[in-house]
């Protein structure tokens, strides 16, 4: 059975920094799509940071700011998150398997996927 687990949200101020965690089992970590998405209420989930084949996606309202990380031997990936803005606020998924790439969008369609984690930023 494949679970992630995300850890290291919270409440931070504009400016600020925050690093999301995933542990994942069951699954380890391959050429096929990984990644982080975030959804905020009242929009759609979206694409923040995802991984495949060694190319790496960002979503054009984080990149600079965000960095992906994954290690292999802890089966764990990363979202190191600097420069926070208010409307960074969502609830950031990390997810993993299967799933399709486009070099404008990222991952998607991906297999499984975590709780999720709040993040907040305020002014």
């Amino acid at each position: 059975q494949v679970r992630l687990e995300e850890s290291g949200g919270g409440s931070v101020q504009a400016g600020g920094s925050l690093r999301l965690s995933c542990v994942v089992s069951g699954y380890w970590f391959d050429r096929n799509c990984i990644g982080w998405f975030r959804q905020a209420s009242g929009k759609k989930r979206e694409g923040v940071a995802n991984v495949f084949a060694g190319e790496t996606y960002y979503a054009a309202s984080v990149k600079g700011r965000f960095t992906f990380s994954q290690d292999n031997g802890e089966n764990t990936m990363y979202l190191q998150m600097d420069n926070l803005k208010p409307e960074d606020t969502a609830t950031y998924y990390c997810a993993v398997g299967g799933g399709s790439w486009t070099d404008d969008g990222g991952c998607y369609n991906l297999q499984h996927w975590g709780q999720g984690t709040q993040v907040n930023v305020f002014i």
